[in-house]
């Protein structure tokens, strides 16, 4: 397989999309609620994406915000 089709790219994602990347196997709604709780459980993860505009009701990630979330939870 070529790597190329693995890499994750930085940019723009609706919450939704990012959920799934990270939850495959399990329909959006669950995945939302999974990813909410990763955010909400890791205080600091939380409280950076706050300081980049992040709020909870926000459908769509920077990449800046995006960034972050990789940064502690890893690459989908």
């Amino acid at each position: 397989m070529n790597n190329k089709e693995n890499l994750f790219i930085i940019r723009t994602y609706t919450k939704a999309e990012l959920a799934h990347l990270y939850n495959p196997t399990v329909c959006i709604k669950v995945a939302l609620q999974i990813l909410r709780r990763w955010i909400l459980f890791n205080l600091p993860l939380l409280r950076e994406l706050e300081a980049e505009g992040y709020r909870a009701r926000n459908r769509l990630l920077s990449p800046k915000q995006v960034a972050t979330i990789v940064q502690y939870l890893g690459e989908p």
